[in-house]
């Protein structure tokens, strides 16, 4: 198979490197020293206790790459729609679109099936960009379970699992997908196939919705802001909230899983979220697929989310004042 990593970072690369050894023909967009080190060094996975290195093609110029069977997006869900212009090189015909990302995907009302069917969400695709770039009908989501560093310039260091949840917008068990699935599990990744995959995003956004904004807000790691009475009741009551939006939207999640999910983040000793890493870094933050989507569905709904407008404004203004919002 073709298969183009956009985006070569973290998720990006440990996908880059297992395809490519696995003897899929694989290309890397990437950018800046990383990319230079890939280039020079080819892609580094540390896997394990184990180093493995792939020899691949990579660039920050999609158009040297052509046509793929699948292009992987690994990128930011922000950065994904800034680059909506320039997967064009990479799309043919039956070329498929993993949204390898976090949140809510831009496609979720492509074939949903509910009163919303067709219409394109603005927190996460403003001017309907990817939508109209990409097209929903090459849509393949997918929830990332993998937890994954970029150590060094080429380098990625594999901390835990490798499931990588599938599935066609429409529920469908797709030729398309379950070669997907199958090129993945030959590359040691765990890939079911869903046939409703906006249940995992949804289970997964329960968290990701708090936990997220918390940690830019506070500064605090996942344990504590799972233990700490106060954190943890803000958490359940967005949590909640989100919950409300997902039943409304016809997607049930039993409830005993809002507290699962609690229990084991608070397991997760000295692990900071996505959004403080990117803050302490510099990073441009992940915030409008995590918790403006949650907001924009709420007032689509009709569902109040207070809590979670909370959130929303002060972490907003705290990435605005940190320049990277």
């Amino acid at each position: 198979m073709k298969i183009c990593i956009f985006g070569a970072g973290a998720i990006g690369g440990y996908l880059a490197v297992e395809l490519s050894l696995a003897g899929h023909d694989v290309c890397a967009v990437a950018r800046g020293e990383h990319l230079k080190a890939i280039q020079k060094n080819g892609l580094k996975l540390i896997i394990g206790g184990k180093e493995k290195v792939a020899k691949l093609p990579a660039s920050d110029n999609p158009a040297d790459f052509g046509r793929q069977d699948y292009v992987i997006c690994a990128l930011k869900a922000h950065q994904s729609h800034e680059s909506a212009t320039q997967f064009a090189p990479l799309l043919g015909p039956d070329t498929a679109m993993v949204t390898a990302m976090n949140g809510i995907p831009w496609w979720y009302f492509y074939k949903e099936g509910g009163k919303f069917d067709g219409r394109h969400l603005e927190s996460v695709d403003p001017g309907a960009l990817q939508w109209k770039h990409i097209g929903p009908e090459r849509a393949i989501g997918c929830v990332v379970d993998p937890a994954c560093e970029v150590v060094a310039p080429g380098v990625i260091e594999h901390h835990e699992f490798n499931r990588f949840i599938i599935g066609e917008p429409d529920g469908s068990r797709s030729e398309r997908v379950v070669k997907l699935a199958e090129a993945l599990t030959a590359a040691n990744f765990d890939a079911p196939i869903r046939d409703a995959i906006r249940w995992n995003v949804w289970l997964k956004l329960w968290g990701n919705v708090c936990f997220n904004p918390i940690s830019a807000l506070t500064h605090a790691t996942l344990d504590r802001i799972t233990t700490e009475p106060g954190l943890r009741s803000v958490c359940k009551n967005a949590m909640l909230e989100t919950k409300a939006v997902t039943e409304a939207l016809n997607v049930s999640i039993p409830e005993e899983m809002l507290e699962r999910r609690l229990d084991v983040a608070s397991k997760v000793v000295g692990h900071k979220m996505s959004m403080l890493q990117d803050l302490e870094r510099h990073r441009s933050m992940e915030i409008d697929a995590l918790v403006t989507a949650v907001q924009e569905l709420g007032r689509l709904t009709g569902v109040p989310t207070p809590t979670v407008d909370v959130l929303l404004a002060l972490v907003q203004e705290r990435g605005r004042e940190a320049g990277l919002y």
